[in-house]
C-alpha cells in the first residue's frame, strides 16, 4: 500500500464533542476524525482530503450521540 502524506488545514481538538461544538463559533464548516485526530476543517480543505484518498470520517450529533461517517474507507 502506498503511503500518502499531506498538510492539512485544521484546528485539533481534544475530543469529538470538543470538535463539532468549535463548529458553532469557527468559520470551520466540519468536523472530521483522521487517524486518533479531532480536527475541524474548511469544506475545501475536507474536499481537497478526500480527493488525495485519505481515510477519514465527519463526526455528526444524531440524537444526542456522537456518530462517525467514514470516507475512503478500505
Amino acid at each position: 500500500m502506498k503511503n500518502t502524506e499531506i498538510t492539512i488545514r485544521a484546528t485539533e481538538h481534544r475530543n469529538a464533542h470538543e470538535a463539532l461544538q468549535h463548529l458553532d463559533v469557527s468559520g470551520d464548516d466540519h468536523a472530521i476524525l483522521v487517524g486518533d485526530k479531532h480536527l475541524t476543517v474548511t469544506h475545501v480543505e475536507m474536499e481537497r482530503i478526500a480527493a488525495a484518498g485519505i481515510e477519514f470520517a465527519f463526526l455528526v450529533e444524531h440524537a444526542g450521540q456522537i456518530m462517525t461517517i467514514p470516507v475512503n474507507d478500505r
